[in-house]
């Protein structure tokens, strides 16, 4: 079982936000691998795998760069900013936001095939390997193995306690019908 350990594109938007991201650097990377590889075999060409790869490096970004955790408009925000610094067109922006935006969605994305790959993928981490969308659990426990959770999901059940508290009527903003 392969899974890949580098990409250039996620490597090199990571690093420019390590200040941001601090301590959990590390955690968020194996994070953001393991999604990429989860989805990264049903991409059909290198304009998928490097919107994919775009996505998975700014899709939970927001939580750190804004302090926050309704984070899907502040990520959304900086993968644009970076898709407009580097020239790319529309399609592939709004590509890039509908990704992000229902990487949370409770229910199948119909409108991009790109979002429901992520959003399975993203589900199958969240859940740590439980939920497997077709996946097979050797190729999930190799993921874990290599890129190892490190406290991630704790650190997000942390988060969510604290903004069930201060929100008790939206404790999980991201998340959509």
């Amino acid at each position: 079982m392969h899974c890949i350990t580098q990409n250039e594109i996620i490597d090199s938007i990571l690093i420019s936000y390590k200040e941001d991201l601090g301590r959990y650097f590390e955690q968020y990377r194996n994070h953001v691998f393991r999604v990429y590889n989860l989805a990264i075999p049903f991409m059909s060409d290198n304009k998928d795998i490097e919107i994919i790869s775009i996505a998975s490096a700014f899709h939970d970004l927001g939580i750190w760069t804004n302090n926050t955790f309704d984070y899907i408009k502040p990520s959304i925000d900086l993968a644009k900013q970076f898709c407009i610094s580097n020239n790319f067109d529309a399609s592939e922006i709004i590509e890039i936001e509908t990704i992000i935006e229902n990487h949370h969605k409770l229910s199948k994305v119909k409108t991009s095939k790109l979002a429901e790959i992520f959003r399975q993928a993203d589900l199958i981490d969240l859940t740590l390997g439980l939920i497997r969308k077709g996946r097979e659990s050797k190729y999930i426990r190799v993921l874990k193995k290599t890129f190892p959770n490190k406290g991630f999901h704790l650190f997000l059940s942390w988060i969510f306690l604290k903004n069930l508290l201060k929100n008790p009527f939206k404790p999980l903003p991201m998340y959509k019908f």
